[in-house]
């Protein structure tokens, strides 16, 4: 049995449907999604249902990104906030073309089941964004941190790598946890299109929401599985997504 964590979908249908056949998906597996799985592409509410359909053969974990929360704010009431609309917001309403009341109802009772973070047996955590608390995710006073943060990866990158988890100086957030895996902050953002690695923390946002690859990890042996570059996976709409 494998751990897979995956990185921001972000609409990508094609991505992920190409990861789960490079990572030769198995029954037995559990998976990790980072949240994001709406806004960018042109196939988020095809995304939902695949990810629906996939929890009924597998172990899966849906973490709410802050994508998603505004995907299910609109789902619930028709709200659509103007920030949402200009980051992808448009495109998700325009995927749900065809589907039906029964068909939003089943998304938006998806969308509010996601937990905002998932911890396991061996204090690995997993949540979207970051967190601020120094007692941890539990402690979070504003729930919304939990899917907007990127102060925790920031520090996780300027951290001296000769600090080590003993130490009086280490990060009082850090060592709550064996491992942490976050999305939201692309790696492209630091030149990488692969998951990268801070102090205990691992980001598995490789851009595909814009020139980067959908990304999964096996979270015992680090092995890293990827999609081709998403926007080749959608010729048609490249350039659309800045």
């Amino acid at each position: 049995m494998r751990t897979l964590v995956i990185g921001d979908i972000h609409g990508g249908l094609r991505a992920l449907e190409q990861l789960l056949e490079t990572v030769r998906l198995s029954e037995d597996d559990m998976l990790i999604f980072l949240g994001d799985y709406v806004d960018g592409w042109s196939e988020s509410a095809q995304v939902i249902s695949r990810l629906i359909e996939l929890s009924k053969t597998n172990d899966c974990v849906f973490i709410k990104g802050n994508h998603d929360v505004w995907c299910e704010d609109w789902l619930n009431d028709g709200t659509a906030n103007p920030i949402w609309l200009k980051h992808g917001g448009e495109e998700t309403i325009e995927s749900y073309t065809g589907f039906t009341d029964f068909e939003k109802n089943r998304h938006l009772e998806f969308f509010e089941a996601m937990p905002l973070y998932h911890i396991d047996d061996d204090k690995r955590l997993f949540l979207h964004a970051g967190f601020t608390s120094m007692h941890g995710v539990e402690h979070e006073i504003h729930k919304e941190t939990l899917y907007y943060d990127r102060t925790l990866w920031e520090m996780a990158l300027t951290m001296d790598r000769r600090i080590q988890p003993s130490s009086d100086l280490y990060p009082k957030r850090l060592i709550h946890y064996t491992e942490i895996y976050i999305g939201h902050t692309p790696t492209l953002y630091y030149q990488e299109d692969t998951p990268m690695k801070a102090a205990n923390v691992y980001n598995l946002d490789t851009g595909a929401a814009f020139t980067g690859k959908l990304s999964a990890m096996d979270i015992i042996s680090k092995k890293v599985f990827q999609s081709d570059t998403v926007m080749h996976l959608y010729p048609h709409e490249m350039g659309r997504n800045k």
